[in-house]
C-alpha cells in the first residue's frame, strides 16, 4: 500500500512516500506555504495523484505528556480540510521529536550547511514519521481520529 506521508510546518510541508509494498519511507521534496490555501490543498492532492497514494498520513505534533495543544489541533482542522478535498482517507501519527531526530541525521552527515539543513529537513522528518507509522505496523489497525497513533 503505497502511502504519502505530510509534515506539515508554518513554511514549508514535507513529503515522504513510501514503496508499494509498504515497507521503506523515502523523502521526496518539500511544498512552501502560501497564503492560498485552496490552491495549497490542490497541490498537495496533486501529489497524491502522481504518487498514486491510497492513505494520505499526517505528523500530529503532540506535546510531550501527550496532550493536543494549538498546533495538533491546527494540523486535525487542516486534516478534515484535506479529508474533504482528497479521494483517500487522511490519517495522524504522532510525530513527536521526528523533526530533532531528522535534523540530527542531517547534522552527522556533515555536507549541509544550515540553510540547505532547513530545505530538507521537513521531507525527512515526514520520512522518520512514515517509517514509524510503517515499522509500528499502524496501517493496519485502525486510528483514533482525534488523538495520536501509538
Amino acid at each position: 500500500m503505497r502511502v504519502l506521508a505530510l509534515d506539515l510546518g508554518e513554511k514549508r510541508i514535507g513529503v515522504a512516500v513510501c514503496d508499494a509494498d509498504g515497507r521503506v519511507a523515502t523523502p521526496v521534496t518539500t511544498v512552501d506555504r502560501h497564503r492560498d490555501r485552496p490552491r495549497l490543498h490542490r497541490e498537495l492532492a496533486e501529489l497524491v495523484r502522481d504518487y498514486e497514494a491510497e492513505i494520505v498520513l499526517l505528523g500530529l505534533p503532540v506535546d510531550l505528556q501527550g496532550e493536543l495543544g494549538p498546533a495538533a489541533r491546527a494540523v486535525l482542522a487542516e486534516r478534515d480540510e484535506l479529508a474533504a478535498l482528497l479521494p483517500v482517507p487522511v490519517e495522524v501519527h504522532d510525530e513527536r521529536f521526528t523533526t530533532r531526530i531528522a535534523d540530527r541525521a542531517l547534522r552527522e552527515r556533515g555536507d549541509l550547511d544550515a540553510r540547505a539543513r532547513r530545505r530538507v529537513v521537513d521531507m525527512m522528518a515526514a520520512a522518520v514519521i512514515l517509517q514509524d507509522w510503517l515499522d509500528r505496523g499502524t496501517g493496519s489497525a485502525p486510528h483514533d481520529d482525534e488523538g495520536p497513533s501509538a
